[in-house]
């Protein structure tokens, strides 16, 4: 779709705005038509909520577009053709991301491949064949550019990979990785959902993790520790819909034990590329995978949020994460009026959103 500069203007707004995210940011425009329109209601929405609120100062948002033009970087919205078709289909992806390089990529059938940093010399030699290999069988690579597996994977699959990073298009991290990043930027595609200047902190990688997960139709584990990032993006493959996949290792190398715990609870074991050609290439969204399948989230029709009056759900909730499908039931109202009432109480800083379609009090 074509936007007029206006409105591409007001959706960078709307969502650099206080307390909107993926999730609120669809649900106005749902409601308002257009994101002029949503961040014009946003004050009386907070009101409604319980607080006071003011959106992003406009000059604000000119100085981040003048960042990512000096970053030679482009604006990608969430409904536009070229944004990712399978990272489209998330409640949570994001609405706006900053690319460089070839978008082209984003078309291409895509195989995430992700592991440990502190990776064997073994695992990294595995992540670059089966990057490799997977290129050349048409496949878009995707990885987070991190040290180990990720840095592997993306060498492997030049120019075939797209990297998803979790600071502003214009920060490099880590910092060894100055020149891949650069590359990647050049010959393959580069992606950012955090604003221009944005170092990387903690709370950005799952929202990376989730961006690479929704890129693909398969998530590809190399070797990962117990408690690590590149479990979370399984998690998130498969709260998605997408195959899990992870290649054993020794199970006395605690880098591998990730990736054994995965096999255990239901992820496809692999040990070649052509494992996750066979496995992927007749995709047709039903995962042979059974790690960690996750209940489908109430999706409502877009002329239902647009005419629904908010319902009365504060007693419902507590700093307690709880699944918007339980407050529907509970409430005994009309989900888009529930649905409503959230964004009202969201808007507001009064409700914090969780993964897998929850939400709770702000604490």
């Amino acid at each position: 779709m074509s936007l007029s500069q206006e409105e591409a203007f007001a959706r960078i707004r709307l969502l650099r705005s206080p307390n909107v995210g993926p999730v609120s940011f669809r649900q106005l425009l749902r409601r308002f038509g257009s994101a002029e329109a949503a961040v014009e209601a946003l004050p009386d929405l907070a009101q409604r909520g319980g607080a006071a609120y003011r959106a992003a100062a406009p000059e604000t948002i000119a100085e981040e577009i003048s960042q990512v033009r000096r970053a030679r970087a482009k604006y990608l919205f969430h409904d536009q053709p070229d944004f990712p078709r399978l990272l489209a289909e998330l409640d949570s992806a994001p609405p706006v991301l900053t690319w460089r390089g070839d978008i082209s990529l984003a078309a291409k059938p895509c195989v995430a491949i992700v592991g440990a940093r502190n990776a064997s010399a073994a695992a990294v030699k595995l992540a670059r064949d089966f990057g490799a290999a997977l290129a050349e069988a048409g496949f878009a690579i995707a990885s987070g550019l991190a040290r180990g597996i990720d840095g592997a994977a993306h060498r492997g699959a030049m120019p075939a990979t797209i990297g998803v990073i979790a600071s502003g298009i214009d920060v490099v991290y880590p910092p060894e990785h100055k020149d891949l990043q650069e590359e990647v930027a050049m010959r393959g595609l580069l992606l950012a959902e955090q604003v221009p200047g944005t170092e990387p902190r903690g709370r950005h990688f799952p929202s990376r993790n989730r961006i690479i997960a929704g890129l693909a139709s398969g998530t590809v584990v190399v070797e990962a520790a117990p408690k690590s990032g590149s479990l979370i993006t399984a998690r998130l493959a498969a709260e998605a819909g997408r195959e899990v996949m992870a290649i054993p290792g020794n199970p006395l190398d605690g880098r591998a034990t990730g990736c054994n715990q995965l096999i255990r609870d239901g992820a496809v074991l692999v040990q070649s590329p052509e494992d996750v050609i066979e496995l992927l290439s007749g995709f047709d969204g039903n995962p042979r995978s059974t790690f960690r399948e996750a209940a489908p989230a109430y999706v409502f029709a877009d002329d239902e949020l647009s005419e629904a009056e908010p319902a009365d759900v504060t007693s419902l909730l507590t700093t307690a994460p709880v699944a918007v499908d339980e407050l529907i039931r509970q409430s005994g109202e009309p989900a888009a009026s529930v649905q409503l009432a959230l964004l009202e109480l969201e808007i507001a800083g009064r409700v914090v959103r969780h993964a897998g379609g929850r939400v709770s009090l702000a604490a």
